[in-house]
């Protein structure tokens, strides 16, 4: 059986029963031990009274009967004696059945006193037969004394079986006063043999023999009894003995023993009146015991009482008392324990975390006031109480000391990527005013992959600021429309060129959250470009459905197993605490924490066939109607801002009716390194200029500088800047009126290029290019954050 779980109240109860049931069973032992002597000892009286008087009644009956049935039969008429002492004996046993038939003496008497009085009556029904057989003469004088001997015996039997006390003194008397009457029964058998003899004038055959048996017997039996009483009935006795009928009956005894016949001159009255002065007084002495047993019996039996209720009382207050002390030792410890339990439960569940809490949203916490003492005694209990206020408070002062040092950490990566964010949008600055002012291709192309890894550079460096706990810079204030959302997502992945935009219903996303859903679909499409094979694509799509916008990003790897697909999800709908440990899922974490900032659900979804999909849901509350191209809603300030920030073009939005391996037509990403290039000026249906990569003449030289540079005065060369300073500007202005909106670079067939232009900018096309195909950056320049969704 296995007690380890069982509760503390549960344990200090199985140890209690244990020791107290074992007292209660032997007080129980004890008591009945001890009832049960007691009990029969006050039934001695009633055994004495409605056995020992009527048995023996009875027992006398059948002695006078057994003589004179022994006479009628040695004789040779009816002797008129013997109906009236069969009426004396009838009416003798009619009592005794009448007595042992009844519930007192039943109840009184043990199971061996029981078997004792159904021999007995079973015997004494014997008797209506014998008489007949005796008046039949069917028996002889030796059967007759056999018949009622046999009944008297089965009535000492029952005697004896009385003699069960549990005094030993009082057991020995009473079976002394048994032998005495076995003894007189003897007497008695003796006196009908002799009565027969003497009727019939001799003996019968074997009749002497039995007569010396018998007389020896009697002798035997009395001086063995009279050796088991006490002294003062012993002194009793032998004063009786000493009698002129017990000395005249002995030496009449002495001359039949000596005589094998009947003597001639033998005193028959003599022999009749001392035997009858001897019965008698043997009887008066046999009765005299019994009462004084029976009187000596009841004190003894109440002194047991007596003993009995006092052992008994005592015990059962001792058991009582045992229990009591139990119950409430029990209790108090499981009282303390359970408040000591109730203490530590407590500060696990409500007041670590709660301090916590509080920590971290910077309150103030006194260790003392949230660790009070917990005073539970001065024993082991106590101790452990003593212990466990000292390891709450360690673990007070270690959860402030941990959120400090957590907020200091947090404080120092937000200062670090406040730093980095503004030396990217610095450098995002400058990089776009290169991007305007240079016109060699194979730098132009440079500055583009310079350009697409400083923005990749902003969402890592955004990424800190998030795991810090803070807010990212960028923002908006005028909806911008979804497939320039998922646009410029694609433009921050290092795989941009693998990246498909299939079919985008229209739809706006208001400005408030622009910046953030950038930066979660970007951690997304990396996520699926980065575990996903390189020669397969990934597709982007998004559709209106009831409640807001569904985006839907589907890579054709090898997707995830269910288990870690839905610990994913449990992350991204419920966002952790950060954990510096658990570097590998930071892009989980980031996209959790933007997702719940705005109400965004996403779910990680098995693709088909392959591969997973990520739904991006944004609710009702972030989506507005699709801004129209070129509006002028915007000024101009603020659509250059767009344009350094997020790097999106307002060009006609067109979009592709499935997503496949052909790249969008209007879809904005960085352009690659390219060697040469030439320029084409017309003009799309849209008005725009276009640049068209193709390849230029192979053998077109370089100009080679002069070992010695020709000098130009300083005003040639301030008036030839100008000029072309002026050129472009009027360039870039004349574009604008032909398109009715900013110049922009379109993705021809050959590959994509840089956007020259955003909502706000001036200027005029970039120098022409090559028509080569984009080189990706070095792997070299990948982090574990790039990879880590």
């Amino acid at each position: 059986m296995n007690t380890r779980d069982w509760p503390i109240r549960a344990k200090l109860t199985a140890l209690v029963i244990g020791p107290v049931t074992g007292l209660l069973a032997l007080w129980i032992f004890a008591t009945t031990l001890t009832f049960g002597p007691a009990l029969d000892l006050l039934a001695a009286r009633t055994l004495l009274y409605d056995l020992g008087r009527p048995g023996e009644s009875v027992v006398a009956e059948l002695q006078r009967e057994r003589r004179l049935s022994v006479v009628q039969l040695a004789g040779d008429g009816v002797l008129p004696e013997l109906a009236g002492q069969r009426g004396r004996t009838d009416r003798a046993v009619s009592e005794l059945r009448r007595r042992i038939d009844g519930e007192e003496l039943r109840d009184a008497a043990d199971d061996h006193l029981d078997a004792r009085l159904d021999q007995l009556g079973a015997a004494l029904d014997a008797l209506p037969a014998g008489r007949v057989f005796i008046d039949d003469r069917k028996v002889d004088r030796a059967g007759a004394v056999g018949l009622y001997s046999g009944m008297i015996g089965s009535a000492f039997q029952a005697f004896s079986a009385m003699a069960a006390t549990p005094d030993v003194q009082i057991n020995r008397e009473a079976s002394a006063l048994t032998a005495l009457g076995r003894s007189r029964e003897l007497l008695g058998q003796a006196d009908a043999l002799l009565a027969g003899a003497v009727t019939a004038g001799r003996y019968a055959e074997g009749e002497h023999e039995q007569l010396v048996r018998t007389v020896e017997n009697q002798r035997f039996l009395t001086e063995n009894a009279v050796a088991d009483l006490p002294p003062d009935e012993r002194a009793d006795y032998q004063r009786l003995t000493e009698g002129g009928a017990f000395l005249r009956l002995r030496a009449l005894q002495d001359a039949l023993i000596r005589s094998p016949a009947l003597p001639a001159r033998f005193d028959v009255r003599a022999w009749e009146t001392s035997h009858a002065e001897v019965w008698a007084g043997l009887r008066d002495f046999e009765l005299r015991g019994a009462d004084g047993l029976t009187e000596r019996s009841v004190p003894i039996a109440a002194r047991i009482l007596i003993q009995l209720a006092v052992a008994g009382v005592l015990g059962l207050v001792a058991i009582v008392v045992c229990v009591l002390v139990a119950l409430r030792v029990g209790r108090s410890l499981a009282q303390r324990l359970t408040s000591v339990r109730t203490a530590a439960t407590e500060v696990a569940e409500q007041r670590l975390p709660d301090v916590v809490a509080r920590l971290r949203r910077g309150e103030e916490v006194d260790v003392a006031r949230e660790a009070p003492e917990l005073d539970h005694g001065g024993d082991e209990i106590g101790q452990v109480a003593r212990a466990f206020n000292e390891v709450r408070r360690t673990a007070v002062r270690a959860a402030a000391d941990e959120v400090t040092l957590r907020r200091g950490f947090n404080e120092v990566i937000l200062n670090l990527a406040r730093r980095s964010q503004g030396l990217v949008h610095r450098q995002l600055a400058l990089l776009d005013r290169l991007e305007r002012r240079t016109e060699d291709p194979d730098e132009l192309a440079g500055l583009f992959q310079v350009d697409h890894l400083a923005t990749r550079l902003r969402r890592h460096a955004e990424d800190l600021v998030i795991l810090a706990g803070a807010a990212p810079g960028r923002g908006w204030r005028r909806p911008v429309a979804a497939v320039d959302v998922m646009r410029g997502a694609i433009s921050e992945v290092e795989a941009y060129d693998r990246v498909d935009v299939g079919d985008a219903q229209p739809a706006g996303v208001l400005g408030r959250a622009v910046g953030d859903v950038i930066h979660l679909l970007a951690e997304l499409i990396e996520n699926a470009t980065a575990f996903s094979p390189p020669g397969t694509r990934v597709d982007v799509t998004g559709r209106t459905l009831p409640g807001g916008y569904l985006i839907e990003i589907t890579d054709r790897g090898l997707g995830m197993s269910p288990p870690a697909m839905a610990a994913a999800n449990r992350k991204l709908a419920v966002p952790p605490e950060f954990d510096p440990t658990d570097s590998a899922r930071l892009g989980l974490f980031v996209v959790a924490r933007l997702a719940a900032r705005h109400g965004v659900g996403v779910e990680l979804r098995p693709g088909r066939p392959a591969g997973t999909t990520a739904a991006v849901f944004l609710p009702s509350d972030l989506i507005t109607d699709e801004p129209p191209v070129g509006s002028d809603a915007v000024a101009g300030p603020e659509r250059r801002r767009m344009a350094k920030v997020s790097r999106l073009t307002t060009v006609p939005r067109g979009r592709s009716t499935r997503p496949g391996r052909e790249r969008p037509e209007s879809t904005v990403i960085p352009l690659a390194a390219a060697r040469a290039s030439t320029v084409e000026p017309p003009a799309d249906d849209d008005g725009l200029p276009r640049r068209v990569r193709r390849r230029g003449p192979a053998a077109r030289p370089r100009a080679v500088a002069a070992d010695t540079p020709a000098l130009r005065p300083p005003e040639e060369a301030r008036r030839a800047m100008s000029a072309l300073q002026a050129g472009t500007a009027r360039g870039r202005r004349d574009g604008t009126r032909a398109a009715g909106g900013p110049t922009v670079a379109r993705i021809g067939d050959a590959g994509p290029v840089k956007p020259t232009g955003a909502p706000g900018d001036t200027g005029t096309p970039s120098a022409p290019e090559p028509a080569t195909e984009p080189s990706p950056p070095a792997p070299d320049q990948r982090t574990v954050t790039e990879r880590d969704a």
